[in-house]
């Protein structure tokens, strides 16, 4: 495989494994976003600063949730990197 082939094959792979690992953590983050924002329009609280900590800490959580899965898709992946060495 030609060098140009392979660094095509290497980005496209680091940039599918970041998105599958962070699009739960973001996604968990938008459903929040989007819950609190519900909230506030309901009840009238203009206050920007009340979705921050909400969000933050469900992102936390999720990252601690999916920290095993997230390991095993990153070990897969440096092992794939190793093998394809040229």
């Amino acid at each position: 495989m030609p060098y140009d082939e392979a660094t095509v094959y290497l980005v496209r792979d680091t940039l599918l494994i970041v998105l599958k690992i962070a699009a739960p953590i973001l996604a968990a983050g938008m459903v929040i976003g989007l819950v609190i924002s519900l909230i506030q329009s309901v009840t009238s609280i203009q206050d920007q600063t009340l979705t921050f900590v909400p969000k933050i800490g469900v992102m936390i959580m999720v990252a601690a949730f999916l920290l095993p899965w997230i390991a095993m898709r990153l070990i897969e992946y440096a092992a794939e990197m190793f093998l394809l060495k040229p």
